[in-house]
């Protein structure tokens, strides 16, 4: 029988443990816990609970590239793959009832002044994310189905900041009403031809 992977799996249990309690509300004991590992097996994987939070957030950005492929679909129109890859982020929030919202906006807001390792994975993962977006808008731009009154990257971030903004507003207030205005709005009005 395979030995289990301790590493691995003080990774997954920091991701769900610090994607729903946040970065200060959880300890070393609450990760090897969840991950069913010795709290001493910690420190043979991760040199600080900082060093931990640091590889969640790339290992959150690796699960968000799958996600975020969708919006490189050639077979969908791309304003059609924009508003999609926002829907299904909005059921993903909704189906943990509001709980942990986004890792990355959550650890920006929370550790931006505390970790300059985290900060920088989190800028670096939020950078990547509005690329995959600017490619996608800069298409529905050049199929006329967004205006092109705004540079594609300066859009791309809009929609993310909004985006994150959002989240944190459904998340404090336990309903989906502020992500289905940005739906609304964003892909009623803003990004209107």
């Amino acid at each position: 029988m395979a030995k289990p992977n301790v590493r691995e799996q003080l990774l997954e249990a920091g991701l769900r443990v610090l994607s729903t309690q946040g970065f200060n509300g959880t300890s070393v004991q609450d990760i090897t816990d969840a991950a069913s590992v010795p709290k001493g097996s910690f420190y043979n994987h991760f040199e600080s609970k900082e060093a931990l939070g640091a590889e969640v957030v790339r290992r959150y950005l690796d699960q968000a590239s799958a996600r975020q492929a969708a919006l490189r679909d050639p077979a969908v129109a791309p304003i059609v793959r924009l508003r999609r890859h926002f829907e299904e982020l909005a059921q993903g929030v909704e189906g943990r009832e509001f709980c942990g919202g986004c890792l990355l906006g959550n650890f920006a807001a929370e550790m931006s002044e505390q970790s300059e390792m985290i900060r920088t994975g989190v800028c670096d993962a939020f950078a990547s994310w509005a690329t995959k977006m600017t490619e996608t808008v800069a298409e529905a731009q050049a199929a006329g189905e967004i205006s092109t009154a705004i540079a594609p990257d300066a859009l791309a971030a809009f929609l993310l900041n909004s985006w994150e903004g959002a989240q944190i507003r459904a998340r404090a207030e336990k309903s989906r009403v502020p992500m289905q205005q940005f739906l609304d709005i964003t892909f009623g009005k803003v990004l209107a031809p």
